[in-house]
């Protein structure tokens, strides 16, 4: 094992200041920056690179402790996070503080249950009682909850240790994940591209082999479009299933909490220990305990599966070949595609207000602090543009009346089928500085979008949400696993979905898939020495002006 120094000890423990200020460093590194860059014992770079089911196994055998863990993701966190971004606050000693006591326990031979000794990601909307939970909005940059979320005392008391606080969308409002006060964060497949949002941080982390777990939360797609587009696997349960209380809304009647990993099986083994109905959760339901990881391990080969032709509408043709080779692979394990599986027919109730509502308060407490480009979305929130509508309580009651009977009705859909197959995006993410660019042309409306947008055009400049955003509406478990790539070397996701609580199926057939592929073995080509991009503000890649933040790689 790797001789833990004062010095290096104190290097990791820094880790967390140089996510506190990485802030005014973030649209670039210098390559000299890079060349100084520390190197990662080989250790560390083994235990990271491992799963969450495995070294959970390793812990319960006694080969591997929780502070080993925790220092080889130090490791990596201390060279990887100013690349990619990921990480807000890292907690370092508080993360070592909790691997001594758990590491007693094992000793002892008292295990609290698979995720004992296990660091884990929080994404940064998420309450963490004496750590600050800053939405990644320069409103809360400076706030400190004095309670933790429900989520997150489940999780302690499973045994997980919390590594530290995950970037993030501002206020999980975006598909891109490229508006944050601390900078956007970057893909660990390609550095100048999107993570997808608002989870950004969380995948990120995942690729780059900075965590063994992650939360994500899901309101449009925002668990699997970042997992899809970083290539790791992310799930969205059953609304409800997992409480929500103590974290940060975004919407909040269409809120999901869900666990994201590298496989199939370590998801599974995280959703065991975050269900569970909390009663002080208005959007929480009650539900038995289910064991997933065994859930999983069931036989598909009488599955039906549907593929709803809408979904797979103005799909880009390397993603469409993908996830057709995808189809190919599930019917021959499956008994195949039964039905198109039309799904509800009308837009979904998607809680119109909920936002709005949370908003309003902060915007007469703080003022519009947000950052620019989310800024004119929540302006309209009291001062409406010239001509158009406000939203009223009127419409509000219609939308929440409109999603209660979606949800209702949604299972009977699912008819001659057990589960619905589709791609998880319809575009593949976008350079950074493209998706600012377009950013920066927003419509009045605050929307993404542009004034050179086309009418028949629509879908081309859009997020990644488009198919995963109904699946919020309709409260029912996703899941998006990785099935290709593009030529770029970007991943592209699949994703399987079912009825409400039906995680068993949806976990199995999503696991089957896995091991009869190797799409989520492959390696982000991300090293030590690898560049920064520089960040044009507001500029497409193919802007030729010149970039105050590129002249240090020009030297």
């Amino acid at each position: 094992m790797m001789k833990l120094t004062r010095r290096r000890f104190n290097g990791m423990i820094g880790t967390a200041l140089l996510a506190e200020t990485f802030a005014a460093a973030w649209p670039a590194m210098s390559k000299s920056a890079m060349a100084d860059a520390p190197a990662i014992p080989v250790e560390s770079d083994k235990l990271a690179s491992l799963s969450l089911t495995e070294v959970s196994e390793m812990v319960h055998a006694r080969t591997v402790t929780s502070t080993q863990l925790v220092k080889a993701l130090l490791d990596r966190i201390n060279v990887y996070n100013p690349k990619v971004n990921c990480y807000i606050t890292v907690m370092g000693k508080e993360a070592l503080a909790q691997a001594e006591v758990l590491d007693a326990e094992q000793k002892a031979g008292k295990f609290r249950g698979p995720l004992h000794g296990i660091p884990i990601g929080l994404k940064d909307n998420i309450d963490t009682a004496g750590t600050r939970t800053t939405a990644a909005s320069p409103m809360f940059k400076d706030r400190v909850p004095t309670e933790d979320a429900d989520i997150v005392v489940r999780l302690k008391k499973s045994g997980a240790i919390i590594m530290g606080k995950l970037n993030l969308h501002e206020f999980a409002l975006g598909c891109t994940g490229d508006i944050s006060y601390f900078g956007p964060a970057r893909n660990p497949w390609a550095l100048d591209h999107v993570t997808g949002g608002s989870s950004s941080g969380s995948a990120s982390a995942l690729s780059a082999d900075l965590v063994y777990g992650a939360l994500g939360t899901d309101t449009g797609g925002s668990i699997r479009c970042p997992s899809a587009w970083c290539g790791t696997v992310g799930l969205k349960p059953t609304a409800g299933l997992v409480s929500i209380r103590g974290i940060i809304p975004c919407r909040a009647s269409v809120d999901h909490c869900g666990p994201m990993a590298r496989t199939v099986e370590d998801c599974a083994l995280m959703l065991g220990q975050m269900a569970g109905y909390d009663p002080l959760d208005i959007f929480s339901v009650p539900s038995t305990p289910v064991d997933y990881v065994k859930e999983m391990h069931q036989s598909v080969k009488s599955f039906c599966l549907g593929t709803p032709a809408s979904f797979y509408d103005h799909v880009e043709p390397e993603i469409e070949k993908a996830v057709k080779a995808a189809l190919e692979v599930l019917i021959g394990l499956t008994a195949g595609v039964a039905s198109s599986a039309p799904l509800w027919d009308g837009l979904p109730g998607n809680g119109v207000g909920d936002t709005d509502f949370y908003h309003h308060d902060l915007i007469q407490k703080y003022g519009l602090n947000y950052m620019p480009l989310d800024r004119a979305r929540f302006a309209r929130i009291d001062n409406p543009p010239a001509g158009t509508k406000p939203a009223t309580a009127a419409d509000a009651a219609r939308d929440h009346q409109l999603l209660a009977t979606t949800r209702r009705l949604i299972d009977s859909h699912f008819n001659g089928f057990d589960l619905v197959v589709v791609p998880t995006t319809r575009q593949n993410p976008a350079k950074i500085n493209d998706s600012l660019a377009r950013e920066a042309k927003a419509n009045p409306s605050g929307e993404p979008g542009g004034s050179d947008n086309k009418v028949y055009d629509w879908f081309a400049p859009g997020g990644g949400c488009t198919n995963t955003s109904p699946f919020d509406a309709y409260g029912i478990p996703a899941i998006s696993v990785p099935c290709g790539f593009t030529s770029n070397g970007m991943p592209i996701g699949l994703m399987i979905a079912g009825p409400h609580f039906s995680e068993g199926k949806v976990l199995a057939l999503a696991y089957a898939y896995q091991q009869a592929t190797d799409w989520h073995k492959r390696q982000p080509p991300l090293k030590p020495d690898t560049v920064v991009p520089p960040i044009k503000e507001g500029k497409p890649d193919d802007d030729k002006s010149p970039d105050k933040n590129s002249k240090e790689d020009e030297k």
